[in-house]
């Protein structure tokens, strides 16, 4: 299931701290302030924009021209706007270019606790760097039960039953000279319309459990180049136990179980691979990738294949 994604005014600041160099004014208690994933789809108003008083953003970046615009306003009319402003609840306001900070917008942010930062970075570059960061980690979101791995440059999600040798073949993959992204519980984030983008929980981080080997660390036995920190979801490969059902025949197998999978608001392809003794999964699992990249390419060997048999029947008919 996907999960509700939020952030805090006091996990955004830190989390940006480095980057925009901001500091606190005022408001520091009402760092709780949060934004979730779902505001982002109810509501109009955006994650991060110049100061709007109309369609208000969560968070509101105060330029010089913004401050301008106050200073022209009357005092009743200013106090009334800025009034309005905090009214709106943002979880933060940040002026831009180490501006001085306004002390009626300092008094009014301490008694409605809403946070209040300064950084010396261009209203521009605020703007871009928080509604990119924003938009990430509200991004829809879901854990998956398999192993991520990086194969021939692209993103694998090996899965299967408990038992079907998901970490075996990981492993002999990652001494073939792939790469381990995540194992067990690999989370995808919906960064773009057509992107999912997997990562490794913090805990897990580096990480493989194998039965009779317990957990490796797969960086300390393979060294860094063993490892991945991100990969986009390409393909599932998934691992099926052989079943009394009746063998395909013809074209079935043919064109080999290919399906696709729906992750979040995609469907990426999915491509079964059976589990039987003898069967080496590593070899089948990069022929699969290998695969997968043709027909990315718009080459499918199956589809020629028939293609070919069919030209070869007509020419031999009289």
């Amino acid at each position: 299931m996907p999960h509700a994604a939020r952030i805090s005014a006091a996990d955004l600041f830190c989390q940006l701290e480095d980057r925009l160099q901001w500091r606190r004014v005022a408001g520091r208690s009402g760092e709780t302030r949060a934004v979730e994933a779902v505001d982002t789809i109810a509501r109009r108003p955006s994650l991060a924009g110049y100061l709007n008083i109309i369609y208000p953003n969560k968070v509101q970046i105060l330029g010089s021209e913004e401050l301008a615009w106050l200073d022209e306003l009357d005092s009743r009319h200013r106090w009334e706007t800025i009034e309005k402003i905090f009214s709106f609840r943002p979880i933060a306001i940040v002026i831009s270019k180490n501006q001085s900070c306004p002390e009626d917008l300092r008094i009014a942010a301490e008694e409605t606790d809403t946070p209040l930062w300064v950084s010396p970075r261009r209203g521009h570059e605020l703007l871009n760097l928080v509604a990119y960061h924003l938009a990430r980690k509200l991004a829809p979101r879901v854990t998956l039960h398999g192993v991520f791995m990086e194969i021939y440059s692209i993103g694998v999600l090996i899965t299967g039953e408990p038992g079907s040798g998901k970490s075996e073949l990981a492993l002999e993959l990652v001494t073939r000279g792939h790469r381990l992204v995540a194992d067990d519980a690999p989370e995808f984030t919906q960064i773009a319309p057509d992107v999912l983008d997997g990562t490794c929980p913090e805990m897990l981080q580096d990480l493989l459990e194998v039965r009779g080997l317990g957990v490796l660390n797969i960086r300390q036995m393979f060294g860094d180049t063993a490892v991945k920190q991100n990969k986009y979801l390409r393909l599932v490969v998934h691992l099926s136990r052989p079943t009394t059902e009746p063998k395909p025949m013809g074209v079935e197998r043919l064109l080999g179980d290919s399906a696709s999978r729906h992750v979040l608001d995609l469907d990426v392809p999915q491509i079964t691979v059976p589990v039987m003794p003898g069967r080496n999964l590593a070899v089948l699992a990069e022929a699969a990738t290998r695969l997968h990249l043709l027909r990315m390419k718009g080459q499918d060997p199956a589809t020629a294949f028939i293609a070919r048999h069919s030209n070869f029947l007509e020419r031999r008919e009289p």
